[in-house]
């Protein structure tokens, strides 16, 4: 699953007022490619450290969204004045 339909899903769960999130997903013309693949391979840092993460990627979004969810007043106070949630990066 891709890391943006899965993070569609866990908010269509937690905030369900936007549901489906889904149809909210607006694929670009200024990057071609990068919408349709991210992966995650933590081999390198697990072969050669030990290293294992303590969350599936699934989980870790969860906690991460409830996170966000549940922190409004955080997130207004890091945004306001500096970011009109534009995009960047043109």
């Amino acid at each position: 699953m891709k890391v943006i339909d899965t993070l569609c899903d866990i908010l269509d769960r937690h905030h369900p007022s936007g549901a489906p999130h889904k149809q909210l997903k607006n694929f670009v013309t200024d990057r071609p490619g990068h919408d349709h693949r991210y992966a995650i391979d933590f081999s390198k840092i697990q072969n050669e450290l030990g290293w294992q993460p303590s969350y599936s990627f699934d989980e870790g979004m969860e906690q991460t969204v409830e996170w966000y969810l549940n922190h409004d007043e955080w997130c207004e106070h890091v945004t306001s004045g500096k970011y009109q949630r534009e995009r960047l990066g043109i």
